[in-house]
């Protein structure tokens, strides 16, 4: 089950979004598609309908389909069903999740006090894959969430443009907000430190930020699940620099990039980046955040969960 239109949408501009950051949705269309090219028969239920015809193999359902072995994304008593979690679940008030909830990263399932999980994955072929990098670091983001207004701040915006400013490297701004007023903030934010805001990108344009740039800044102070960015970078050939909260340390090696303790951190990461190889990158993303792996990773929750249902 999913909330959006089918596919999960491109475009690029500055106007608000109800979905600022959309990343969990091109996770089920991947996954949707994975699981059909796996042979399994998907009925994919979207609440706002489908603007395309899906990959063969996935019907698009209105409503929940009772003759199904498993439900993903959708609670069904007495049938077996899985969720995926792919935030920290402030909501939970400290109790403890339902053994059923699969979380995006092993990091995020340990602050919950659980340990199944499944990363994320992405398509390699919606991403450009370059070693030749131009003059540019990208900081690319939901600027706003359903439950955070200042978002950005929590992605560390103003820790990446601090070390534009002190440093004098070139920084790309992209991400959008829900409301006007949030994006209003962020420009006025990037236009102080001297530093260019893109607004919203998605489809050719974000491949193509992604895979020009000398590095993806991450410094979030979040407890992520697992964003989609640093697979994303990591596919285009481009190296992380990360912070060291939730599950950077998981998803980033030395061999790709770096993670960051404190303001030091980043200096010597930034001064350094052009040690990681763009081909050391493409291959950690092929071989950890394919979609095809990631689909094969939830078949084997799924028969694990229908064992114990």
């Amino acid at each position: 089950m999913s909330e959006h239109r089918y596919p999960a949408d491109d475009g690029t501009s500055r106007h608000p979004r109800a979905f600022p950051s959309g990343a969990p949705f091109v996770v089920h269309d991947l996954l949707a598609t994975a699981l059909a090219r796996l042979g399994h028969h998907v009925f994919y239920l979207l609440e706002n309908g489908a603007e395309s015809a899906p990959a063969d193999g996935i019907e698009v359902v209105s409503r929940a389909i009772d003759d199904v072995d498993i439900f993903h994304n959708y609670q069904c008593n007495g049938r077996a069903w899985v969720k995926t979690q792919h935030r920290f679940a402030d909501e939970l008030n400290g109790a403890v999740p339902p053994d059923n909830w699969i979380f995006a990263s092993r990091s995020l399932a340990r602050s919950h006090g659980k340990s199944r999980f499944v990363i994320n994955g992405v398509d390699p072929d919606c991403f450009t894959y370059s070693e030749t990098k131009h003059d540019y670091f990208l900081f690319l983001a939901g600027m706003q969430g359903p439950r955070n207004r200042s978002a950005y701040h929590g992605k560390g915006l103003d820790i990446a443009l601090e070390l534009s400013r002190s440093m004098g490297f070139r920084l790309l701004v992209a991400g959008t907000a829900i409301d006007r007023d949030v994006i209003d903030t962020v420009s006025e934010m990037c236009a102080t430190a001297g530093v260019e805001y893109l607004g919203d990108v998605r489809g050719a344009q974000k491949a193509d930020l992604l895979a020009g740039a000398r590095g993806l800044l991450f410094p979030t102070r979040l407890n992520e699940g697992c964003p989609l960015v640093l697979a994303e970078a990591l596919m285009s050939g481009t190296p992380v620099i990360a912070s060291d909260r939730g599950p950077c340390r998981e998803l980033i090696g030395p061999d790709v990039g770096f993670v960051c303790s404190d303001h030091q951190d980043y200096i010597r990461a930034i001064d350094r980046i052009e040690e990681i190889s763009p081909r050391a990158c493409r291959q950690k993303a092929m071989d950890s955040f394919h979609y095809m792996r990631m689909a094969a990773d939830y078949a084997i929750e799924y028969e694990r969960e229908l064992t114990t249902a």
